[in-house]
């Protein structure tokens, strides 16, 4: 057998899909937890604003270590079932028994009710997206293949957003209650996870490579927080999470009381927002193979600011003038966690090279602990600006124009700024296509140095690549 690391040949598109499939639940939570948990524990619940804003302030920050401590204990990881095999399995349950407590919550419930649940969410939340893209990154390591799968991820994600979109249309047409819509996207979403958990672990292989015990080094992991690509992308990701994120908590406030839309017209204008990302994630993934990814993010930014712009002046009530705009928004806006994941993956390999040691979880890791920051700014902030301003959340009631003008400002110029921000941080990057290639001849010249021999083990339907055990990871 060669002592080389053979050519990665394209994954199967049977595979892709099949590993893709756990995006679509953890894609819909991501859609009904930012857009549609807020105003229903507000308005259905009786929980007001500024506790609601404060619960998910505080929840991220008691979050914040989770992440960081899970990534190093994945990249440490070594089971007969793979190293992140395992992890997915676990986060499954956990993610099921935080969205029951959630979308079942009784009336009356409060502060503490919701903290400890939402904790408990980031959690399940946190181990499935972080031993997802750390598996990913590991399936395809050839720079123009990272884009084909995380492409395919994040159009996963926009489906499973659509489809959760959906569940309030028809329920209104069934004639249920906003409430009893909300609820039915839970229970949605507790049936998928525990099928997409096992169709994701059982259809993919994992290549379980047999290494040296791995040195803890505090300065190899102090090093990635001062590593200026990563740090560039970790504050690119805070911006480009909570520009959208920070719309998202507005979004049915400003559709309803400030353009004049029902609660099911704004449901399908976030549809049409969401529906877009489908296309929007792949092409944008095409892009990125023909014009390099931090070009590629740096033009979609500007393009979903300059869509933005465009709502506030739409006339109210208008469907069909609103539609358009909304799908470019959206378009533009499914190629953003998409770059950045794929070029974390391409600086995770960097890393690798410069260490010796894979410490591609604990990259993710810090990736999602910006996303998590972010997260906890875009509702931690609004929501009490909102209270500040005088904007009344429950349900029916009647607010003063300058309220409404308060809301429509926070709407508009919050997103735009971040979102703006976001690409300015990819300015000059220098991780190209050309770059990378040298880097994994690099990492594969060294590998066929270091390995003895080659160990190949694989759990999964179909068989894995060859993987030689470097000297560290």
């Amino acid at each position: 057998m060669s002592q080389g690391r053979p050519q990665e040949r394209p994954l199967s598109s049977g595979m892709v899909l099949s590993f893709s499939s756990l995006a679509l639940p953890l894609g819909a939570l991501a859609v009904a937890v930012a857009v549609y948990i807020p105003p229903f524990f507000a308005s259905h619940l009786g929980v007001n604003l500024a506790a609601i804003g404060a619960a998910f302030a505080i929840v991220r920050m008691l979050d914040i270590g989770v992440d960081p401590i899970l990534g190093l204990v994945m990249d440490r990881t070594r089971t007969r079932l793979g190293r992140y095999r395992v992890w997915v399995l676990a986060g499954g349950p956990i993610l099921m028994a935080a969205v029951y407590a959630m979308f079942e919550a009784p009336h009356g419930v409060g502060t503490v009710y919701l903290i400890f649940w939402l904790l408990v969410f980031y959690l399940g939340n946190s181990i499935l997206g972080l031993g997802h893209s750390a598996w990913a990154a590991t399936l395809a390591t050839e720079y123009h293949q990272r884009s084909r799968v995380f492409g395919v991820l994040a159009a996963a994600g926009v489906i499973g957003a659509v489809i959760v979109l959906i569940i309030p249309i028809v329920a209104a047409h069934l004639g249920l209650s906003e409430a009893e819509g909300v609820k039915s996207m839970g229970w949605f979403i507790l049936i998928l996870v525990p099928i997409v958990v096992a169709l994701t672990c059982l259809r993919t292989p994992e290549h379980i490579m047999k290494t040296a015990p791995e040195k803890f080094a505090l300065k190899d992991y102090l090093s990635l927080i001062t590593k200026p690509d990563l740090l560039r992308l970790f504050l690119a990701q805070m911006a480009l999470t909570l520009g959208p994120g920070w719309m998202s908590a507005l979004y049915l406030f400003f559709f309803k009381d400030s353009r004049g839309f029902s609660a099911e017209q704004a449901s399908l204008l976030l549809l049409v927002y969401v529906i877009a990302g489908i296309v929007g994630a792949p092409l944008t993934a095409r892009l990125a193979m023909r014009f390099s990814k931090h070009r590629t993010l740096m033009v979609t930014t500007t393009a979903y600011s300059l869509g933005l712009c465009m709502v506030i002046v739409l006339p109210k009530a208008n469907v069909p003038l609103a539609v358009p705009v909304m799908f470019w928004c959206g378009f533009m806006a499914a190629g953003f966690d998409l770059m950045i994941r794929a070029m974390l993956a391409d600086v995770a390999d960097e890393v690798r090279l410069e260490q010796g040691q894979e410490r591609l979880s604990l990259i993710y890791a810090l990736n999602a602990l910006a996303n998590k920051i972010a997260s906890a700014f875009a509702i931690g902030l609004t929501f009490p600006l909102l209270a500040r301003i005088g904007y009344d959340a429950t349900a029916g009631a009647g607010n003063t124009p300058q309220a409404i003008f308060g809301l429509e400002m926070a709407y508009i110029v919050g997103p735009i700024i971040f979102v703006m921000l976001g690409g300015a941080c990819v300015l000059g990057w220098r991780l190209d296509a050309d770059k990378h290639a040298d880097i994994r001849r690099q990492l594969d010249e060294r590998d066929a140095v270091y390995a003895e021999a080659p160990i190949i083990e694989s759990v999964g339907a179909e068989p894995a690549i060859a993987v030689l055990s470097d000297k560290g990871g």
